[in-house]
């Protein structure tokens, strides 16, 4: 089962990487959050593709690029596509919510797309494709929306028919059930992927035997962030310097590390 990893940037592709994932995740959640902003379409295509290279640049991970609705109606969806291959990132992800939508775990109430409407814009996004490696990723927020695991299966059913490569069932429960649920009925269409946000205590070998083809790690990765480094800032603004905190935290060298400062320079010297 392929294991995948948020990472907003550069920098956290390359620690995905070393941490043993299979790809990385270029959420529109996390590249909002790291812009100070909500995800609620407020940043544009160009901004999230340029935040799915950046990561696809550092690692050598296949990059997994979260594409909100898809920009807009069908023809935004084709021209999505020519600029996510172009760039060569590995597989997109579109989900069938209204535009602007807002993100999954808020409060706010979720409107989704008409049914036959996305499904012709997966076919869209499968016609305007050109390179046969590139994977399209159909999201239901069926279950996010409120609906029914027979509503959430319609609707994968009807995206799998219009040529989606998977289909990923978004579910904010506590628990896996609604997932099991939609796995043990689903018929084997296409694979089927999942993001286990809030149903956390399943792991990845019970998701494998379950029949998931692919899990991902979505926003742990800027939650932890956001807990060490307030932290960290808030015990220096305290002391009054960071002597007492200099012991925790990556030392220059590492990030020298991280950043291959000596590769680059070493290009300048030939």
């Amino acid at each position: 089962m392929t294991t995948v990893m948020g990472a907003p940037s550069g920098l956290a592709a390359i620690l995905a990487q070393q941490s043993g994932f299979d790809a990385v995740w270029s959420s529109s959640f996390e590249v909002s959050a790291f812009r100070g902003l909500p995800d609620a379409s407020l940043l544009t295509m160009t901004d999230y593709l340029r935040a799915a290279v950046e990561a696809d640049r550092a690692c050598d991970l296949p990059v997994i690029a979260d594409c909100d609705t898809g920009f807009g109606n069908a023809l935004n969806v084709a021209h999505m596509i020519a600029e996510y291959e172009a760039a060569g990132i590995a597989a997109v992800c579109i989900e069938d919510k209204v535009f602007p939508k807002v993100n999954s775990f808020s409060e706010r109430a979720q409107q989704l797309e008409d049914m036959a409407e996305f499904a012709h814009r997966i076919s869209v996004a499968k016609a305007a494709q050109r390179n046969p490696d590139l994977l399209v990723i159909a999201r239901t927020e069926a279950l996010i929306a409120g609906g029914e695991v027979d509503d959430a299966l319609r609707r994968a059913r009807a995206y799998a028919d219009a040529g989606a490569d998977a289909v990923l069932v978004h579910s904010k429960a506590k628990t896996p059930d609604q997932i099991l649920e939609f796995l043990g009925r689903w018929p084997g269409t296409c694979p089927v992927v999942v993001v286990p946000t809030t149903y956390y205590t399943w792991t990845v070998e019970e998701m494998r035997q379950a029949g998931v083809a692919m899990t991902i790690y979505a926003n742990q990765g800027m939650r932890a962030t956001v807990s060490a480094v307030r932290r960290i800032m808030t015990l220096i603004h305290n002391a009054g310097s960071s002597a007492t905190i200099e012991d925790e935290v990556a030392s220059v060298d590492e990030i020298f590390a991280l950043q291959r400062l000596d590769e680059w320079l070493a290009l300048s010297r030939r």
